[in-house]
């Protein structure tokens, strides 16, 4: 805004204060869209040099209007911030070429006079109902768009955890020792861990349906390798490359989901995609284990999961539209670009140039800098990643129980993982009965979020895994206690397991939601550096210490993890207010001094507020 328009605002205020009264300030930043001032043009005096001028009141009136819309306020607090951190925002001001000396236009030709504002070229949304924004798409079209990723992330963790029934098979083939095939399993989480620090960045600069496409084609191609190896190398190196390129789901399908849902709806359509990410890898072992021992042989459980792949791929590719509003905002402008002939229209994203350093500096080592200097992802991310590890050590404990102690075949010892699948479901209806609780706190709220709030699920699943761990320990370990006992462990390991996984989640896409990709990546890095970690010990581990105490020293390490959360819950705001990345002070009204600059109370990444 320029000083008439700031002047406006002011006298608008002292004149009339209950105008302003009830407009909350400090709404969710999840709801990105960026509505410039209009309010004023430029134009060229006779020496070439720029002025300004106001223009017509009916005109600033109605797009004052449109910028005091709350949500309109939010969108653009959300957008600036967004702007500030992506890659080469800031290459035009410290761009190595601007060392040298201006060269000459050529052909004796002068430099052209000043061009107007460029702000007065950048597209904008019509508005807070504009319908191409994400958060204004039918909700039909919300759910079908959900029902979608939520398939495509299924098969990529469904595909983590269906090799684990063929390590046995694989290891004879190939004449190596168990544990050298349970690598297979391994190499595709390490693919996990690696994958969303390259997945998440592109998601932030380019979008979020290239690299959904893109991870889900080379996933569907590696899992064909995998299916027509010839030798051990090319079994677990395309595994690997598989867990690569599987891990995009995972990293970008949270916010996508993030882009079209506000707070009302975000925590039942996060609920679906944290329900893929647990029940895949544990409906795998019940399917796989009937195909490895049938005709079909363990490559059928390769194959399956590649045409599983190519079916999401092709889903993608044909159905999926863009979500993320600055690539949205791309589209618009080239389309008016096109249709009008004016060169200089654009979207704000379209201003970023790309320098390879920054690239690196910024992007790729974000989800790296907010693992290792925000202590709410790095102490989320720990708990996360115990519990997710030990997801993928039951891959290798359960048979233990079910097949070493009370003799099941394998596929009917994939059966007792559905007490796990039913604890998840339980605590998925158990977390959508509480939003409309957490509904009226945001309405009491004026709309603003606290984060805090998803917490306390998430203790009390902590509290429910630990108790699940001691059951299942001390009923699994001989085959007097009937194998319905240790099966119904699963009950309280899979409530607490997707209690804590979920609500933790939604913890840290409120705290740091403009950079929500990156803390997803950051927090999916380090829980899948246990996923495949943990099966490399979990059989000499259960076979040395004996199945009891293995599940009594697991049940103390979940036990002593449970604190994590009570003290996010209790000094978290505390915590988040020094944070360089998550937003903490709420909107409020611009000064001269702001003009142009950031959103108030934004924190860059320097840790300074603007």
């Amino acid at each position: 805004m320029n000083p008439a328009d700031l002047s406006m605002e002011r006298n608008e205020r002292d004149a009339s204060p209950e105008r302003f009264a009830n407009i909350p300030h400090g709404r969710p930043s999840h709801e990105i869209e960026r509505i410039a001032s209009a309010s004023s043009s430029s134009t060229f005096s006779s020496d070439g040099s720029m002025q300004r001028r106001p223009t017509a009141i009916s005109r600033v009136a109605t797009q004052r209007d449109l910028e005091r819309h709350p949500t309109v306020l939010s969108r653009i607090h959300t957008a600036r911030s967004q702007h500030a951190g992506t890659i080469g925002r800031t290459v035009t001001s410290k761009s190595r070429e601007s060392r040298r000396a201006l060269p000459e236009m050529g052909l004796g030709k002068p430099y052209p006079p000043l061009l107007p504002e460029r702000e007065e070229y950048v597209v904008e949304f019509s508005g807070p109902d504009d319908p191409m924004h994400a958060q204004n798409w039918p909700m039909k079209k919300k759910v079908l768009t959900a029902i979608m990723l939520g398939y495509t992330t299924l098969v990529s963790a469904f595909t983590s955890s269906i090799f684990s029934t063929a390590t046995t098979t694989v290891a004879l083939e190939f004449h190596v020792s168990n544990e050298v095939g349970i690598l297979g399993l391994s190499f595709y989480v390490l693919g996990f861990a690696l994958g969303p620090v390259f997945w998440a960045p592109l998601s932030e600069l380019r979008g979020r349906r290239l690299p959904l496409v893109l991870s889900m084609f080379g996933f569907s191609v590696f899992q064909v390798g995998v299916a027509v190896g010839k030798d051990l190398q090319t079994v677990l190196l395309c595994r690997f490359w598989g867990g690569m390129f599987g891990a995009g789901p995972l990293a970008i399908v949270a916010a996508v989901f993030s882009d079209m849902f506000d707070n009302k709806t975000r925590g039942l359509a996060i609920t679906v995609f944290s329900m893929t990410v647990f029940s895949g890898p544990l409906l795998a072992p019940f399917i796989g284990g009937f195909i490895v021992t049938s005709d079909l042989g363990w490559r059928w459980t390769e194959w399956l999961v590649a045409i599983m792949g190519f079916v999401a791929f092709f889903a993608d590719l044909f159905f999926l539209e863009e979500t993320y509003p600055p690539v949205i905002l791309v589209t618009k402008a080239a389309e008016i670009r096109r249709r009008t002939k004016n060169w200089g229209i654009h979207a704000k994203q379209e201003e970023i140039e790309i320098d390879f350093r920054e690239l690196v500096t910024k992007n790729f080592s974000r989800p790296m800098r907010l693992l290792f200097t925000e202590p709410i992802v790095l102490l989320l991310s720990i708990y996360m990643a115990f519990i997710y590890g030990l997801l993928y050590l039951f891959l290798t404990a359960y048979p233990l129980v079910f097949t070493g102690v009370h003799g099941m075949k394998p596929g009917i010892s994939g059966l007792p993982y559905f007490g796990m699948v039913i604890g998840m479901l339980i605590s998925g209806i158990f977390i959508a009965l509480t939003q409309p609780s957490y509904n009226r706190k945001l309405a009491a709220n004026n709309g603003v979020p606290i984060p805090e709030w998803r917490l306390p699920p998430v203790i009390m699943g902590g509290c429910s895994f630990a108790a699940g761990l001691f059951w299942f320990g001390w009923s699994g370990y001989k085959e007097s206690v009937h194998w319905i006992v240790p099966t119904l462990s699963g009950l309280l390991t899979g409530f607490g397991l997707l209690s804590i996984f979920l609500q933790s989640l939604n913890y840290l896409v409120d705290a740091y939601l403009m950079f929500a990709a990156s803390a997803i990546a950051a927090n999916t890095f380090l829980r899948s550096l246990a996923g495949a970690g943990f099966p490399l010990f979990a059989t000499q581990m259960f076979n040395g210490m004996g199945i009891q105490w293995a599940g009594t020293l697991l049940g103390c390490v979940a036990a002593c993890l449970v604190p994590i959360p009570v003290c996010f819950y209790l000094y978290g705001e505390k915590i988040r207010q020094k944070s360089a990345f998550a937003p903490t002070k709420p909107m409020e009204t611009p000064s001269e001094e702001d003009d142009n600059g950031p959103a108030i109370g934004e924190k860059r990444e320097d840790d300074s507020a603007v």
